[in-house]
């Protein structure tokens, strides 16, 4: 579990794995670079305090949001207007496309390219799932990059829903697991 000592290493691995990703490109289309890492900072602090922010070294993580968090719009979040306007935009049809039941929801799990494929990001990804499933809850994950769409289903994770505007983007869903007998 990542604490606050974790953050900048974190936030700046984050950055490095999602240059090319089809959303913090719409988001971020000019100054990637600090406006992404202003959002996975806002992201990183107000979940790092629930204790769903996993990470290994600060070179992968996985921040989940728990089912009683709920997300709130990123106001706090230092970027241009437009930015802002598109955060909402995208933040909107991602939330029309989720269940009104409670869930756990996989916001982000990234590795630095130079530590990919080591399977860090799906022990992460387990961490989160673990509590899920420990809940009962399902969990559920939104992404716009078709190759992400066959890494999950590979993890067990199933398209549930998926949406044109403003980008094309899979809602993907993973059933909690059965309880061990």
């Amino acid at each position: 579990m990542a604490g606050p000592g974790d953050r900048q290493r974190i936030v700046d691995s984050l950055v490095a794995a999602f240059p090319g990703d089809p959303v913090l490109r719409f988001l971020f289309p000019d100054d990637y670079p600090r406006q992404a890492a202003a959002f996975f900072g806002y992201l990183f602090d107000k979940r790092v305090g629930k204790g769903t922010v996993w990470t290994v070294d600060g070179v992968a993580a996985a921040i989940w949001e728990p089912p009683s968090g709920g997300d709130d719009p990123a106001d706090g979040i230092d970027l241009p207007a437009d930015a802002g306007a598109r955060m909402k935009e995208y933040d909107d049809a991602v939330h029309a496309a989720l269940p009104e039941d409670p869930f756990w929801y996989l916001g982000v799990l990234g590795t630095r390219p130079e530590a990919a494929g080591r399977g860090w990001g799906k022990a992460l990804m387990a961490a989160g799932l673990r509590r899920a499933a420990e809940d009962g809850l399902p969990a559920y994950l939104e992404t716009s990059k078709p190759a992400n769409v066959d890494f999950y289903r590979r993890a067990g994770w199933e398209v549930a829903a998926e949406f044109d505007a403003p980008l094309h983007t899979w809602v993907m869903r993973q059933r909690p697991a059965a309880p061990a007998s």
